[in-house]
């Protein structure tokens, strides 16, 4: 399954970043991308103070409608990256997915909110966000995917939940500062990727090289062996990578830490 990852420069005019997306999302497709995966927060700058005034709901907003439409009109799978989403007078970190046919088929909301206090980076999304409460899986032509919202990957108990519902792959977009990006990053996508047999997609916006949030970039793609398929820089990018069931099939048989494992898998 050939997948894009999208690694745009996301700025403060939401209807420029929408269709930022947009040109972008046709261009890979237009490349033969299967299932194209979109970045953190693509429509709206990183920052708490933003997130309500960028927020929409799901699948109604005008976000969604231009990820539907692609979708349908290209054919392919899109996971729109993540946006701030409201619902009920909450607000969430959230990432719609939707099928060949512009279908919302799933939507994950990011379990576990980013609060930190590091020297160099402060950041309370509990402040302004609600957490999600469930993992969340999606069909593909290669078979079940998982997917998560950036702080999440930090959890390794959610991947085994949804390995538990048959994943072959999950999908993380986040944007990683670029104190946490240097020291974790690539060790997280390649234990995530080997501990649990998957792909790890990992897909960050391009880092802002004015005043705010400046993400840690690198996206990248990690095979079940946890070698690096590709990856980029900081700057903004689009990345293919083949995602192949077949290599899936060949490391679980060569390593079967899934049949070897002598603990009880969680209950979901």
């Amino acid at each position: 399954m050939k997948t894009a990852l999208i690694q745009l420069d996301v700025k403060s005019d939401k209807k420029k970043n929408i269709e930022h997306a947009e040109t972008l999302l046709e261009r890979a497709a237009s490349k033969g991308a299967e299932l194209i995966v979109l970045p953190e927060m693509f429509n709206c700058p990183y920052g708490i103070q933003y997130f309500k005034e960028y927020s929409e709901s799901i699948p109604d907003g005008p976000t969604c409608r231009m990820l539907s439409s692609v979708a349908k009109k290209r054919k392919i799978i899109v996971v729109g990256g993540s946006m701030p989403e409201a619902q009920g007078g909450k607000l969430y970190n959230a990432s719609p997915v939707f099928s060949s046919a512009g279908k919302l088929i799933a939507k994950h909301r990011k379990i576990h909110l980013f609060d930190i206090n590091l020297k160099t980076v402060k950041m309370q999304e509990s402040a302004v966000l609600t957490a999600g409460k469930e993992p969340t899986v999606f069909d593909t032509p290669i078979g079940k995917c998982g997917l998560i919202i950036c702080y999440d990957v930090r959890f390794p108990e959610l991947f085994r939940l949804m390995l538990k519902k048959g994943v072959k792959m999950v999908v993380m977009p986040g944007a990683f500062t670029v104190p946490t990006g240097e020291a974790h990053w690539h060790m997280l996508m390649k234990t995530r990727a080997v501990d649990n047999q998957v792909y790890m997609v990992a897909v960050s916006p391009a880092r802002s090289r004015g005043e705010g949030y400046k993400a840690f970039g690198h996206s990248l793609v990690s095979d079940p062996f946890g070698q690096i398929v590709v990856e980029g820089g900081i700057s903004q990018t689009t990345l293919f990578a083949d995602i192949k069931s077949e290599r899936i099939a060949e490391i679980r048989a060569m390593l079967p830490l899934l049949r070897h494992s002598r603990l009880k898998m969680p209950q979901s």
